[in-house]
């Protein structure tokens, strides 16, 4: 398949090769010629001098013919310009800008333009280990109603079904990590010590489902 890359820095580079190793056909834009060079002799791909969101440039680039498109460069502006331009001018259904400021990322985010913002990312995966409650999600859909999140497993839950937990919470089990190893859930799937559990939830009631997973199951009568 053919990919378009705007941004010819580390992570660029570093994309672009990914990519070609995989049989992939790359064109990596950037507006400095010099850039190119962390590219290395062994890149086979085309490189393009220009500006990433000009149509000319993008045509030198192959992207009528682009499976994907990726806007790394050093500018928000114009990595999410250039996104658009991909999207909505030429119709590359798969597109990712790379995004500085966490709030942009998330208002492009609901307007259905996958960004990926660096640090905020970090400071997520930080705050997730720090915090007992109130995890930052994982994954939050474009509409913003609905989200993946781990959350923190109240001890009194090992040795009982996931069903349970679902039934208890009203969210539903997205997927386990065991041993370092991501797992989907069973149906007879049972909470072991040592799991990290990640429910999908409706964002408005995460609140409430971690309160009663920070808890041990409820005692009912026999």
């Amino acid at each position: 398949m053919h990919f378009v890359i705007m941004g010819c820095g580390r992570v660029g580079s570093s994309l672009a090769h990914s990519l070609e190793s995989q049989g992939h056909d790359v064109a990596i834009i950037d507006q400095e010629e010099s850039a190119f060079r962390r590219l290395g002799s062994t890149f086979e791909g085309r490189r393009v001098t220009g500006v990433g969101f000009d149509r000319d440039t993008l045509h030198e680039a192959g992207i009528q013919d682009a499976y994907a498109f990726a806007a790394v460069s050093s500018g928000d502006n114009s990595n999410i310009l250039a996104a658009r331009v991909a999207r909505e001018t030429f119709g590359v259904e798969h597109v990712v800008a790379r995004i500085y400021d966490p709030g942009r990322a998330e208002v492009y985010q609901r307007l259905g333009i996958p960004t990926v913002a660096t640090v905020k990312w970090t400071a997520d995966q930080m705050m997730r280990r720090l915090l007992p409650q109130g995890h930052v999600p994982e994954l939050v859909d474009p509409s913003g109603n609905v989200v993946i999140a781990e959350v923190t497993v109240n001890p009194g839950w090992v040795g009982r079904r996931l069903t349970e937990l679902e039934e208890a919470t009203g969210a539903r089990a997205a997927y386990l990590t065991r041993l370092g190893v991501a797992t989907l859930p069973a149906a007879d799937s049972v909470f072991q010590e040592g799991d990290l559990l990640h429910l999908a939830a409706l964002a408005a009631e995460l609140p409430s489902v971690e309160r009663t997973l920070d808890g041990p199951p409820a005692v009912t009568d026999q």
